[in-house]
């Protein structure tokens, strides 16, 4: 199906070069337009998708349409989906009572991403150093049994959940870095500078000293 003109316009200013900042200037500009999302999100290019994000209407977002938006993310490769669905949390998800309540019903998904997104949002709940949810003990339990078994996007996510446990509940903090331990996960990875290893013992010892907890 061809393009509307507005949407060959909006392409024609994305390119290789294009940054996250730029996308956030255009959508600034486009506000919201639903329809112009879906068709950007139809080229299934990843710059596009990440501006049709942006400028989506989270109140037409039922969970069939997300499910259909999650199941497109699996062409791209690794790094890229797991931005986009990281993305439509952040920018979408997050904004919308009914879609919060989604989110928390995909501990269990099909979607590795969605499971992925789960265990984010439960984390997202807890960085924020906000009372914690009464949900820990159950977490964490999940947490322990199903990590090591899980696929990659969502382990990370079980794991930074769990980091957080660790720094701003201190009666699950031994537990969560006995886990670090026992799973070796991301254990000598290297990271950016002024980057958090996300290796639990280290990732609890220096969130919690910069915070003095």
């Amino acid at each position: 199906m061809k393009n509307t003109t507005e949407a060959e316009k909006i392409l024609a200013q994305i390119g290789s070069n294009t940054k996250l900042g730029d996308l956030r200037k255009i959508a600034k500009e486009i506000k919201k337009n639903h329809a112009l999302a879906m068709e950007l999100w139809a080229t299934k290019l990843f710059l596009p998708k990440q501006l049709a994000i942006l400028i989506m209407d989270n109140k037409l977002l039922d969970h069939t349409i997300i499910d259909g938006l999650t199941e497109d993310m699996y062409i791209h490769d690794a790094t890229e989906r797991n931005q986009l669905i990281d993305w439509l949390m952040a920018n979408q998800l997050t904004k919308d009572k009914k879609n919060i309540a989604l989110m928390q019903s995909w501990a269990d998904s099909p979607f590795s991403l969605q499971r992925r997104i789960y265990w984010y949002y439960q984390a997202r709940l807890r960085w924020t150093g906000q009372t914690a949810p009464a949900n820990t003990a159950d977490l964490l339990a999940a947490i322990e049994k199903n990590i090591a078994g899980e696929e990659p996007e969502v382990q990370w996510a079980m794991n930074f959940t769990a980091g957080w446990i660790g720094v701003y509940e201190k009666k699950y903090r031994d537990r969560c870095i006995e886990l670090g331990e026992k799973t070796g996960l991301y254990k000598g990875d290297m990271v950016s500078k002024g980057c958090t290893p996300n290796y639990l013992p280290e990732f609890i010892a220096m969130e919690s000293e910069k915070r003095s907890l």
